[in-house]
């Protein structure tokens, strides 16, 4: 069998989770991958034979969306022109993880394919929203990348398509720990925005994952990390807590882990909007603003004891075999 897998990198979560899949993808054929955007600082073990700029991400200094780089960067007439070259009626399955070059492509060249991912569990009205919906959110979600078939990852079962998320091996295989570190993954802000915040907290260690960190680097309680996925496992394992976005991947393994979680979701991104009202439903903190009194909220957060709710790692090769039995369907 021959499978095109098509990655959204406007972030590492997509690129996390294909990776994680790609083995047991190989026990069914030969995996060919498109990559689409560039904003992922993972390093990429895939073999990816098909790239495009496609459409990225760009964040302001704190904690939003640049809407005007993201718009002047998309370059429409250049990815109908992807999508024509795409040559998906080699392949015997298209999997998409939210690429809308593949699905304009899948449309144009009359291609059946599977919508496989965190997005694809939108389609349901019953996939918790934000208590203000977003009218230009909600057509990005529907439409942005529609496939015939959908495969939703979520942290419940909201709806029947809808299965748990995939959790990397070397997270399910854990043995955690405490060792008291906050981890820190908040790529959409700048060091300045939250610097002085955890400087505030001597007596308080914190592991910071930065996309413009090259090396490994302490200074005072703050112990700056560059985006790595070994180190970010270790640390996210013997954490006393982690801060994070409104993403799914990286909350959906803290929650695996029992870790305490408070997520700050980018701002006027309806995706994290939308987690963000998931996590609340469970029970976890959410931040929608960080001020000058940062510092605070991280203390009242620690010093809340708030039970984490226990979610289920995906079983891969049962999802897998549903999708490749039920594929067209």
């Amino acid at each position: 069998m021959k499978i095109f897998y098509a990655i959204q990198a406007t972030g590492n979560g997509h690129i996390s989770r294909a990776m994680q899949l790609y083995p047991y993808l190989q026990k069914f054929g030969e995996v060919d991958f498109f990559m689409s955007g560039s904003n992922a600082s993972l390093a990429i073990d895939l073999p990816v034979k098909y790239k495009s700029a496609g459409c990225s991400l760009f964040y302001s200094t704190c904690g939003g969306l640049d809407y005007w780089k993201i718009a002047k960067n998309v370059r429409p007439l250049q990815m109908i022109k992807e999508a024509k070259s795409l040559p998906l009626k080699k392949y015997d399955v298209i999997i998409n993880d939210f690429d809308s070059i593949t699905s304009l492509a899948c449309k144009m060249q009359k291609v059946h394919s599977v919508q496989l991912g965190h997005q694809a569990s939108f389609v349901s009205k019953n996939t918790p929203r934000p208590d203000k919906k977003s009218i230009m959110g909600e057509m990005i979600l529907k439409h942005y990348a529609s496939a015939p078939k959908n495969i939703g990852l979520h942290f419940e079962k909201y709806d029947s398509f809808i299965v748990p998320p995939i959790i990397k091996e070397e997270i399910q295989q854990a043995k955690p720990k405490n060792l008291g570190h906050i981890t820190v993954y908040l790529p959409s802000f700048d060091i300045s925005c939250l610097e002085k915040a955890f400087q505030n907290m001597p007596n308080q260690e914190f592991h910071w994952f930065l996309n413009d960190i090259k090396t490994k680097q302490k200074l005072g309680n703050i112990t700056y990390y560059p985006v790595n996925q070994a180190d970010f496992n270790e640390s996210l394992i013997n954490c006393h807590g982690i801060i994070t976005g409104g993403g799914f991947e990286t909350p959906a393994e803290a929650l695996f882990l029992r870790k305490k979680i408070l997520s700050i979701p980018i701002q006027k991104h309806y995706e994290q909007e939308c987690n963000a009202a998931a996590l609340k439903k469970m029970g976890v903190p959410v931040v929608y603003e960080v001020g000058d009194d940062f510092d605070s909220v991280i203390e009242n957060w620690l010093n809340t004891d708030t039970p984490m709710p226990l979610i289920q790692a995906n079983d891969i090769n049962a999802t897998l075999q549903y999708l490749f039995d039920t594929y067209k369907d």
